[in-house]
């Protein structure tokens, strides 16, 4: 068996492990619907992801009409609201998420997460799907105080999984310059909520889909 020269691999959430976009578009529905805006399907949402609850929310109200900051603030406690109630109705892992996690725990590796979404949402969302159990730690965008691209959430989470040498994966350029500016390796997957070319992210390496992750950490320079 080829050896990965890594200690930890550690995961984004959204748009990384978890298609999360039907609820995410559920929950922006919800707080946007009231006020006469129209309804967004779930892949109209994607580009909206990945810098957190209130960029999301910002973006949408933008590209449906004005988005105030009046607007804003009253929207989005309806958002996150919804949302804590209605975590895992749709959303699901990608393909080959599962079989991949299986495959690295089964090679001794620690398993971890680094996401900008608030732990209060995270850790249940993790527990609901069935899968929190196989990470080391969820570091979520408020546990130590500030989110990605800032290096001290991923810090953190190689911290609480055990420390050693770590690559981290993402869809976004939070992602991706949250793991350079910890001095770790990144991977980027081009299934997530990309708002751009892949390219445009600059990460050591890209994957399609995971059943192509471990083959990759195998062929990772030593």
């Amino acid at each position: 068996m080829v050896e990965i020269p890594f200690d930890i691999i550690g995961f984004d959430l959204d748009g990384t492990l978890l298609d999360t976009s039907g609820d995410l578009a559920a929950a922006v529905n919800h707080a946007i619907t009231a006020i006469g805006r129209p309804a967004y399907p779930p892949d109209a949402i994607r580009p909206f992801v990945g810098k957190g609850a209130r960029v999301m929310l910002e973006r949408a109200l933008a590209a449906s009409g004005e988005c105030t900051p009046a607007l804003l603030d009253d929207r989005l406690p309806v958002l996150l609201d919804y949302y804590q109630q209605n975590l895992a109705i749709h959303s699901i892992p990608y393909p080959g998420c599962v079989a991949m996690l299986d495959a690295l725990a089964a090679r001794g590796l620690k398993l971890a997460i680094c996401t900008n979404k608030a732990e209060r949402f995270a850790i249940p969302l993790m527990e609901q799907i069935g899968l929190s159990d196989r990470f080391a730690t969820i570091i979520g965008g408020d546990t130590v105080g500030i989110a990605k691209p800032d290096p001290a959430p991923i810090h953190e989470m190689i911290a609480r999984a055990g420390g050693g040498r770590t690559a981290f994966l993402g869809d976004t350029i939070n992602d991706i310059a949250g793991a350079r500016n910890a001095g770790i390796a990144s991977i980027a997957v081009t299934f997530g909520f990309l708002d751009g070319p892949v390219e445009d992210l600059e990460a050591d390496a890209v994957i399609h889909h995971f059943d192509d992750l471990v083959p990759m950490l195998e062929g990772w320079p030593a």
